[in-house]
């Protein structure tokens, strides 16, 4: 290569020419300075204030009136890069003589190709963002025996970019650091809206699908996908709290739970009022022009969510956009969407559930996941063929004969939202993947009753998120139809053979979907690889499409999330005696028995069903959830259990108690009594979010079927004992009081404890009473013993 007459002109022109190769263009600006520095033109300490002050300056210039809080690190980083590379090339061109830049320029040329020489060391925690892929893709691209030599600063490299773009959580960048590759990042940083990391829900969903991609086999890495998705940094929260004065409400963590409370409507208020900056608008219009009319979901995506320990299941809000109508309409929606979740960020619940795991003191921005909805339109409505949530374990069996290891499923038509919430009179289908079309009921009226019957969708007609029964939707026109339900035919359930099949005879059982495809095979060596792979048991949810359903029908399975599975550690030998007497058996189960004990329980906390129901307003339920969450804290350090009709935690009080985590986290075991009269299901709540607080908790769900002829429910100890609950809190309210007992265990029976064993291997649990050790007594002195100290 020949050089022209060097003039300063001409240094910068060879420096524009040279900067398509950045590490070198870098390389010879340092020897640039280097020579600066040794001719004494200028002080090395001289130079870097320099470049800093005239960095403000051109902060000031774009109107940044507060430099040191108005703009981001990696930002202010690259700004000063850029500032120290002009700077240097204005001393060397104005100083030094052209041939010594001719000098240096030939040197870095001669060295092309040669690794140690061009590789540059550089603190990646310092340097921008851009220094770090450019490294790392260099790294990546190197021959397998060159990169061997630095696998460990690729590592250095990836661990960093997880750090400041994904998750500061140690186990997560310690597992994503090996599977992740540049390109993985690179696209991240690509879809990614202002600052700081994309959280938690989106670090999930990103690593389990590159784990899939690198361990499953072709076939089953040709069904799995990722929805398009968008995410807004972290740091965006904080901005927003800023720009529109929410700052004040940042302190809510520290406040009572009755201030939070109290507080929160008025916060939701304000929050939903919020506007973004210009430059944050500019990326949601441009994510609204590429998703056309397509539904859209905005999800939570916390620093905090879906950790191990953590999973903060269904603490924040998720919002479905029909998407619908003009482009400013759309934009407004988005706009208040993102809002509401960052007003949930602050709900009491999730407050009250941080300063449970020790978490108030950290500094909890979310991102925000914004994605395309999986699915397509049917008629008016708009929804997948299949959704729903997915465990590697499973921790509830109803028949010996499915295997624990082999992972299970709540399966739901349409949204997914049905799968992972409880719901009013409604149920998804359960599937054990080691058996999975083994019902949980082999009778078809039991089947029938415990299905599916409504469907959640996208009402694109009326652009709103919807609800309908399930039998306005089915139509033997509906090509994945016979994937998804069945018909009853004279006390059976047989396939759908016919179009002219009465769609008020079908019933979704996702038979056809189990059977026909090769969908439960591919859930199963998913789940197991993604275990395999995190070295933990993991849930993930997931929607599917059934491809080419005339023919021979394929799947197509979007992974939406995957998080570590929250469980019990429990007892590995759980023993239940087999000679308990039966007047020592308060209750007994033998459906879906978690494994696990319970011991020296001294207080029931039981509602009952007959005062339960008798509540007339939603205002004394209300009461009751509160008084129930004042016994929780006044309880605190003694082992207690709560029994109560239906499900514990539904959204529906005709379905059971509407309580939140905040108001039983004390509790050790929650029995949900089961029957015709008491609203209950054959699936209490295993895989739903407060399911994920139960086992994150150590607290044991249990159902006690009370038509179950194999079961024991001892009345007299729930009804004939006496109530402690005023001698722990006050309730003015007299039907409010007769929904609530507090029955300590002693009363029954003086001198005695109860205890829970649950044994899941047998599928049996049992909670019997146990006599008190006697206390020792004092012993006395022998006669004429000297008193102790004396001889």
């Amino acid at each position: 290569m020949t050089f022209p007459s060097i003039s300063a002109d001409n240094v910068i022109k060879i420096l524009l020419a040279l900067s398509q190769y950045p590490i070198l263009s870098r390389r010879i600006r340092h020897y640039m300075r280097k020579a600066l520095f040794a001719r004494g033109i200028i002080t090395r300490s001289a130079f870097d204030a320099e470049a800093r002050q005239k960095a403000i300056e051109s902060q000031a210039r774009e109107g940044l009136h507060n430099p040191y809080e108005e703009e981001r690190s990696d930002v202010w980083e690259e700004r000063l890069l850029r500032v120290r590379d002009s700077l240097t090339d204005f001393y060397f061109a104005y100083n030094l003589p052209y041939e010594e830049f001719e000098y240096i320029v030939r040197k870095m040329l001669a060295e092309r190709g040669n690794t140690d020489v061009e590789f540059i060391w550089f603190n990646p925690e310092l340097a921008p963002q851009d220094m770090l892929f450019e490294q790392a893709e260099m790294i990546e691209a190197m021959p397998a025996k060159e990169r061997q030599r630095y696998e460990a600063r690729l590592q250095e490299l990836k661990a960093v970019l997880i750090r400041t773009m994904i998750s500061d959580q140690l186990k997560y960048i310690k597992i994503a650091r090996q599977w992740f590759k540049v390109e993985d990042l690179r696209d991240i940083r690509m879809r990614k809206i202002g600052g700081g990391k994309i959280g938690g829900k989106a670090a999930g969903m990103l690593l389990a699908m590159r784990v899939l991609k690198e361990t499953a086999p072709p076939e089953l890495r040709e069904r799995f996908r990722l929805p398009v998705s968008y995410y807004l940094g972290s740091d965006v929260f904080y901005n927003f709290l800023t720009f529109n004065d929410l700052i004040h409400w940042n302190d809510q963590k520290y406040k009572t739970e009755d201030q939070m409370r109290a507080d929160y409507p008025m916060l939701c208020a304000d929050f939903s009022k919020g506007q973004f900056p210009a430059e944050i608008i500019d990326n949601l219009d441009r994510i609204l022009t590429e998703a056309e009319a397509r539904p859209l979901i905005v999800r939570s995506s916390s620093l905090l969510e879906d950790n191990f320990g953590t999973s903060f299941a269904g603490k924040y809000e998720s919002i479905f956009l029909p998407n619908q109508g003009d482009h400013d309409t759309r934009l407004s929606a988005l706009i208040k969407a993102i809002a509401n979740i960052y007003a949930s960020v602050l709900n009491p619940d999730a407050l009250m559930y941080r300063h449970h795991k020790e978490l108030a003191d950290y500094d909890e921005r979310i991102g925000i996941l914004i994605q395309i909805v999986e699915g397509e339109r049917a008629g008016r409505y708009y929804f997948p063929h299949a959704a729903g949530v997915a465990f590697s374990r499973n921790l509830y069996r109803w028949s010996p004969q499915i295997k624990q290891d082999e992972g299970f499923l709540r399966l739901v038509w349409g949204l997914g939202t049905r799968a992972v919430d409880m719901l009013a009179d409604d149920y998804p289908r359960l599937v054990a993947l080691s058996h999975p079309r083994l019902h949980s009921s082999s009778d078809v009226r039991t089947i029938k009753r415990y299905s599916q019957q409504n469907i959640d969708a996208i009402d694109l007609e009326a652009n709103t998120f919807t609800t309908v029964p399930a039998h306005e939707v089915l139509d033997p026109d509906y090509e994945p139809l016979r994937y998804i339900a069945q018909v009853e035919d004279e006390g059976s359930l047989v396939p759908i053979r016919s179009r002219l099949a009465p769609t008020e005879k079908m019933v979704i059982t996702f038979d056809g979907l189990l059977a026909r495809t090769p969908f439960a095979a591919s859930m199963r060596a998913a789940l197991s690889l993604l275990e395999a792979n995190y070295g933990s048991p993991v849930d993930t949810e997931f929607t599917v499409q059934i491809v080419h359903p005339d023919d021979q029908p394929e799947v197509r399975i979007t992974l939406l999330q995957c998080r570590p599975q929250s469980h019990i550690q429990g007892a590995a030998d759980i023993q239940i005696p087999n000679d308990l007497d039966d007047e020592d058996i308060i209750f007994s189960s033998q459906t879906m028995v978690p494994h696990g004990a319970v011991e020296t329980i001294r207080y029931v906390l039981y509602v009952p069903p007959e005062g339960y129901f008798r509540l007339e307003t939603q205002e004394e339920r209300t009461q009751l959830e509160r008084a129930i969450g004042q016994l929780n804290s006044a309880l605190k350090g003694e082992t207690f259990i709560a029994v109560g009709p239906g499900r514990w935690g539904t959204s529906t009080p005709d379905l059971g108690v509407h309580v939140a985590y905040s108001d039983i986290y004390n509790s050790r075991a929650l029995i949900e009594l089961a029957g015709e009269k008491v609203g209950g299901s054959p699936e209490p709540s295993f895989g739903t979010h407060f399911f994920q607080d139960l086992m994150e908790a150590n607290i044991y769900p249990l159902a006690v079927f009370l038509d179950d002829a194999n079961a024991t429910f001892k009345r007299d100890f729930f009804y004939k004992t006496q109530n402690q609950l005023m001698k722990f809190i006050s309730i003015e309210n007299p039907r409010v009081v007769a929904a609530l007992k507090l029955i300590a265990v002693s009363d029954y029976r003086p001198n005695t404890h109860m205890d829970l064993l649950m044994d899941a291997n047998k599928g049996r649990a049992v909670a019997f009473l146990v006599k008190e050790a006697p206390e020792p007594e004092n012993e006395t002195p022998l006669l004429g013993a000297a008193p102790s100290g004396l001889e």
